[in-house]
């Protein structure tokens, strides 16, 4: 089911810049970051209930997206992650395809074989996990057919 709210701008200026580019060339521009492709997130704020949108970089696989909360290796974990675990439904927006979707955390081998995904399509992961203590989230963003 389509996440439904009002749309609440990031904080972030870089963000809010990137998700107006994306959406407003229904996912023709704003695609890329660092010359990578990225996918855009919506979730639902935690607490205020408005949608939250976030630009984040693009881990497919056989018909499955990831959400990596690195923040590049920042010691906390992002807004957009908390919102996943208050509420796993959320939206994903890989250029012009949306597809609502439902977040969940993995674990243990799972998370391995999936964190070699990550890498694989965006290097720097590798880097952020030595830049913090914290084990960096990785969540499945299954379909929600």
């Amino acid at each position: 089911m389509p996440l439904q709210g009002t749309y609440e701008p990031s904080p972030v200026e870089w963000v809010r810049n990137q998700v107006a580019e994306y959406e407003s060339s229904k996912g023709r521009r704003g695609t890329t970051m660092r010359g990578m492709p990225v996918i855009l997130l919506t979730t639902v704020g935690r607490t205020s209930g408005n949608l939250r949108k976030a630009p984040l970089m693009r881990v497919f696989h056989d018909g499955d997206y990831v959400a990596v909360a690195s923040v590049g290796g920042a010691p906390e974990h992002p807004a957009w992650y908390h919102n996943l675990v208050a509420n796993p439904a959320c939206m994903v927006q890989d250029g012009p395809i949306i597809s609502d979707r439902v977040a969940r955390e993995l674990e243990g081998e799972e998370r391995e074989e999936w964190w070699a995904r990550c890498v694989e399509a965006f290097p720097d992961y590798a880097d952020y996990a030595t830049r913090t203590d914290r084990v960096i989230p990785v969540l499945l963003l299954e379909r929600d057919d």
